[in-house]
């Protein structure tokens, strides 16, 4: 507890001292991170690998790519995201100008994901360190080799009363959220949210929670079924399921069900799933492959429900005739299992998805832009897909967050620095002409035109 508190007060003693406000200081720091994660792609590469079995194409595209863009976009909007901006003065605050100043909270602390480790924790760093922040970086200690290498990247790169990562477990986490923070932003599971939520709120620290929910596909009798096949399939089984946006189960019409299950296990059997083809990866522990494994049901799977509990290997499975009473429907599945449900009205498959908690994430497969409109109007959800899946987190004019259980705020692109950022807003009154409405004595007379003042 000492050692984290000591590190807070250097941070705070150095955001206090306006060091990391200017802008050119903020895009220095954002080339530093840029320059040290590239010149240390072999390194992370391998750690990832060693905890995943991870290759190295999904690597760069699922993880240091999106990291890359992040920071060249924040390099290059910077200047137009933290000026000053003028906004409009109302009739009865003549003369004055009104201005909002973009500023950064303080002393933040980041905890970081297993699932994406690179790409979940530092994206966070890159939207801090843009809105001008210190920073703690948290790194999920459960792919081990990963947590090691990103606090060597980062502590042998930055200054501690800057930016610094903190490697450890449950004890390490829970002395750092008893610390009163500017900011915190958590991504993991809800039950975990919970606790940081309740954590920060002991010192009203506001918060950024990316959680998860059961993000359903659902494929319409006017979908493209060889496209919806193609697509769910990649965003089901990327990352081996474990992957907060995945479809966590489709709900098919069931016009359309037998079709689409025939060239949903063609389609898998095509893309021959293993680490030896390098486009599968392991199942992050035997805690997970063991919860995994408790929500197959032998006679509903159709294919696949192969385990190796040595090589943490969980082979792609679909199950058939699920019900949402099921076992498998009732949390987040975060693994290669693709549950199918039929449905044979879009208002009854509607309903029942409105009666679980709200998805992080949520895709819709149809041509008719009727349907299209009816979901995206009864549906909540924190963002997704029409015809598509994972692919809306690529683009980061889009801000990226859950609803409801599925989390709190939003980031990615000029989202992400928001989220790190106070927007303060000034009056600034000019001294020339001070009418007396506001003062005493009151009359009717100035009831009148302040009426006329405000319009009402």
């Amino acid at each position: 507890m000492e050692k984290f508190e000591k590190i807070l007060i250097a941070q705070r003693d150095y955001f206090g001292s306006q060091a990391t406000k200017p802008v050119n200081f903020r895009i220095t720091q954002l080339k530093r991170l840029r320059d040290v994660l590239k010149s240390n792609e072999t390194k992370m590469n391998d750690a990832i690998y060693a905890d995943f079995k991870k290759s190295r194409f999904d690597t760069f595209t699922n993880e240091l790519a999106l990291l890359y863009l992040d920071i060249d976009e924040a390099i290059r909007n910077l200047p137009k995201w933290s000026k000053r901006k003028r906004v409009g003065t109302n009739l009865i605050n003549f003369p004055a100008k009104s201005y909002i100043y973009p500023e950064p909270i303080g002393s933040s602390l980041i905890i970081g994901a297993w699932n994406y480790p690179f790409q979940l924790s530092f994206a966070p760093v890159i939207a801090a360190i843009a809105a001008g922040n210190t920073v703690v970086l948290k790194p999920s200690e459960v792919p081990s080799a990963t947590s090691a290498i990103i606090s060597q990247i980062v502590n042998d790169t930055f200054d501690k009363k800057y930016f610094y990562v903190v490697e450890g477990g449950v004890p390490e986490t829970t002395e750092l959220l008893k610390l009163k923070w500017d900011k915190i932003f958590f991504t993991g599971s809800v039950p975990v949210g919970k606790i940081v939520y309740k954590a920060a709120a002991e010192n009203l620290t506001p918060v950024t929670l990316e959680l998860g929910g059961k993000s359903p596909a659902i494929v319409t009798s006017k979908a493209d079924i060889n496209l919806a096949v193609k697509r769910i399939v990649w965003g089901k089984f990327l990352n081996a399921g474990q992957t907060c946006i995945a479809p966590d189960y489709v709900i098919v019409d069931e016009a359309v069900e037998k079709e689409f299950i025939s060239k949903l296990v063609k389609r898998i059997e095509e893309m021959k799933f293993s680490f030896e083809n390098e486009n599968y990866v392991q199942i992050i522990n035997e805690k997970n492959m063991d919860r995994l494994s408790k929500l197959l049901e032998e006679d509903k799977i159709i294919y696949g429900g192969e385990i190796d509990m040595d090589k943490r290997y969980f082979s792609p499975t679909v199950m058939r005739d699920v019900s949402f009473d099921d076992k498998v429907m009732q949390d987040e599945i975060f693994g290669p299992i693709l549950p199918i449900i039929s449905y044979s009205n879009l208002d009854d498959a509607i309903r029942r998805i409105k009666q679980l908690p709200k998805p992080l994430s949520c895709y819709l497969f149809t041509k008719e832009s009727g349907t299209k409109r009816k979901v995206l109007r009864e549906l909540s959800f924190g963002g997704g897909a029409v015809n598509d899946t994972i692919m809306h987190i690529t683009n980061s004019k889009l801000p990226f967050g859950g609803v409801g259980s599925s989390g709190i705020g939003n980031y990615h692109g000029q989202a992400g620095f928001d989220a790190f950022t106070h927007n303060k807003s000034v009056l600034d009154k000019g001294t020339w002409f001070d009418p007396d409405f506001k003062y005493p004595p009151y009359s009717e007379k100035k009831i009148k035109w302040l009426r006329w003042l405000l319009r009402i």
